[in-house]
């Protein structure tokens, strides 16, 4: 299971028990807003795409969209989401538990300007019913990722 992945990737670094697991689904940001108690933006919801033949992951608060001129601007392609079958195969985590740790390899991890306003945010921990809570700091450093992109809108 991918929340198995996710909390032994956290235990290298002392964490796993920063894992929250919930009696109810966090799949979407309101669900996940409901079950922390917190408010919606702060979900970091982990969206995938595909560019240029391989997968990418963007990291963006709960309460933004993908703004397609940005996103082409920013990969020189259309903001094309893979298909939850795809998801899984080429993330590792299905729809619903997608987060940026314990990914497959090349597998690319941009975080969104829209986290910068929090000084923590929610990921999801691989399953549909998990989160942990991180400072933004905490998030460039587990989540591995490649760089900060601003390719949502509705936040600023």
């Amino acid at each position: 299971m991918a929340i198995e992945d996710v909390k032994a990737y956290f235990e290298q670094y002392d964490m796993a028990s920063r894992v929250r697991e919930f009696e109810v689904s966090s799949a979407t940001v309101e669900l996940a807003a409901a079950a922390l108690n917190c408010e919606p933006k702060r979900i970091a919801k982990t969206l995938s795409f595909r560019v240029a033949g391989q997968a990418i992951l963007i990291v963006a608060a709960g309460d933004v969209k993908i703004d397609n001129a940005k996103f082409k601007a920013q990969f020189k392609t259309k903001a094309k989401m893979l298909a939850p079958d795809e998801t899984l195969e080429l993330i590792g985590h299905a729809i619903g538990g997608v987060c940026p740790f314990a990914v497959k390899g090349g597998v690319a991890v941009y975080l969104d300007e829209s986290l910068k306003r929090f000084e923590t945010v929610f990921p999801a921990c691989g399953s549909s019913n998990s989160a942990i809570e991180l400072t933004i700091e905490e998030m460039e450093k587990y989540s591995d990722y490649t760089a900060w992109v601003d390719v949502c809108k509705g936040w600023n």
